[in-house]
């Protein structure tokens, strides 16, 4: 009680500030217009400009989390495989990610990578009116077809992004189990493939998956980076919303409420199934 109350007076202490200070008018309702509109055609609410970008970051981060989490099981093996090849380029990979600013990254990604890549490959080139396109559940799962390669151009680069840190997890959850497991898996004849599979895996997941979970919710507050290169996410759409209203630190305000909202909901969801995981074990 004592936390929350410093909490409220902080809160208060800030408004205060920023009334007599500034002398700022509040005007929430131009931007609360954002989140929702009433569409006279169809006569419902429908989601507005912050609203689509909100869903923009989850996109992001659903489909981010698992390419990642592909890229760093498969380095992450890499990294403590006995085949020297692999780990210098697993290693390289790492150090090449962790030791560049996500900034310069993605620039340099979107820039000089992605924009000869996907003409190569001809996702330029893709039929937007095609029905496997032009359908409800393509943009439910990945935005609008007219956007796609821009949504796809920040997926992949946030994704190797943090594929880098989910590596080192993976490498430190296979490495954490006792050694005498492994010389015991090969005694008995096991290949190495099976002893990761049936022996150590299954109990490096139980290391692994707490610190996963928070690089999801990480991967969330770092899709907001991308903006940079016009992907329409909610950082993205609130800058537009905040030079057209002028409304500064209401947008602002509402939108570190809506991404404080997303990640507490994620973190509450796994810290719920780690619990329960835990009581399983027992």
């Amino acid at each position: 009680m004592a936390l929350f109350g410093l909490v409220a007076v902080a809160v208060a202490f800030v408004a205060w500030r920023v009334n007599s200070v500034l002398v700022y008018d509040w005007d929430w309702s131009r931007v609360l217009g954002f989140v929702a509109r009433f569409d006279a055609e169809t006569g419902a609410w429908v989601s507005n400009l912050l609203l689509q970008g909100l869903f923009t970051t989850i996109r992001l981060a659903f489909w981010g989390t698992i390419l990642a989490a592909i890229i760093g099981l498969i380095v992450g093996y890499w990294r403590t495989c006995d085949t020297l090849a692999l780990r210098i380029i697993s290693r390289t990979y790492v150090e090449l990610i962790r030791n560049i600013p996500p900034l310069v990254f993605i620039f340099i990604f979107y820039f000089f990578i992605s924009s000869q890549l996907f003409p190569a490959l001809g996702l330029d080139s893709i039929d937007r009116d095609s029905p496997w396109v032009d359908n409800a559940l393509f943009r439910m799962a990945f935005g609008e077809p007219a956007l796609f390669t821009n949504f796809l151009s920040g997926l992949i680069c946030l994704a190797l992004f943090e594929a880098a840190y989910i590596t080192e997890i993976v490498r430190a959850g296979i490495q954490s189990i006792d050694r005498g497991q492994w010389e015991a898996g090969r005694a008995i004849g096991l290949s190495r493939f099976n002893l990761l599979r049936d022996i150590i895996f299954p109990q490096a997941i139980r290391k692994i998956l707490p610190p996963l979970a928070g690089q999801f919710i990480t991967l969330i507050k770092d899709s907001a980076i991308i903006s940079l290169i016009s992907v329409q996410e909610l950082t993205f759409l609130a800058s537009e919303v905040a030079a057209t209203t002028s409304r500064v630190f209401e947008t602002w305000i509402l939108v570190a409420a809506m991404y404080f909202a997303l990640c507490y909901l994620f973190a509450h969801v796994f810290a719920r199934l780690e619990r329960r995981a835990s009581r399983s074990r027992r």
